[in-house]
């Protein structure tokens, strides 16, 4: 017994449709009447998009369905599409797009895109104080973002100064004295806490001794 294998028979031109739907428009082309080929054709058609559902929603899914079929016939196939134009190898090349590539700036990519922006707004701010109360944020979430990215690395307000003012570009005299801690969960409970010390209830004192002495009598 003689096997035939894959590698032996003709290329799939679009292995999506399997070799069965190949080889049937390759018969497809051999039939002589012109009507009783192009009722085949539709029925082919029907088939290879029974075959690929996903693309039935789409706007050009079935143009793209004879595009297929002409590519699978190389274009050598002598049937009508419903448009009336026949497919030809140049109509159906498409030309991928060349990726526009970002030509933003980006000096420390631990801290996101958008910090440069943020210190241009910063530096256009002309009230001092709260200039550098929006300094103090923006470094309170830089020394964040250094932490999640550098776990292991001690970061200090330092180390955030001198990034810090390279990003600034001279625009911010920064003071050496600035602290950025207001993103501090630790320091931002315990100023709550501070803040509202829990209250004692006087009832449950009072029961707490009532029933201590009611322990006694008995």
């Amino acid at each position: 017994m003689n096997f035939q294998y894959n590698t032996q028979k003709e290329k799939l031109i679009i292995s999506e449709y399997g070799r069965n739907i190949q080889d049937m428009i390759h018969e497809l082309k051999k039939i002589p009447e012109q009507e009783k080929r192009q009722a085949y054709a539709e029925e082919i058609i029907k088939l290879m998009g029974n075959m690929n559902p996903i693309n039935k929603g789409n706007v050009d899914a079935e143009q793209r369905l004879w595009n297929h079929m002409f590519r699978l016939a190389e274009f050598d196939l002598d049937v009508t599409p419903p448009k009336g134009e026949k497919p030809t190898l140049e109509s159906t090349k498409i030309d991928p797009e060349k990726p526009s590539y970002n030509q933003s700036r980006m000096r420390f990519r631990h801290y996101g895109k958008y910090i440069q922006e943020l210190v241009d707004k910063a530096a256009e701010e002309e009230d001092k104080e709260k200039q550098i109360e929006i300094l103090n944020i923006i470094g309170s979430y830089m020394k964040l973002a250094y932490k999640t990215w550098n776990p292991k690395h001690y970061v200090s307000d330092d180390i955030i100064l001198d990034d810090l003012g390279s990003l600034c570009e001279g625009k911010i005299e920064l003071d050496d004295s600035i602290t950025f801690d207001a993103l501090d969960s630790s320091k931002t409970y315990r100023r709550q806490r501070s803040a509202n010390p829990p209250v004692k209830s006087k009832s449950k004192s009072r029961n707490n001794r009532k029933r201590k002495t009611g322990r006694k009598r008995r």
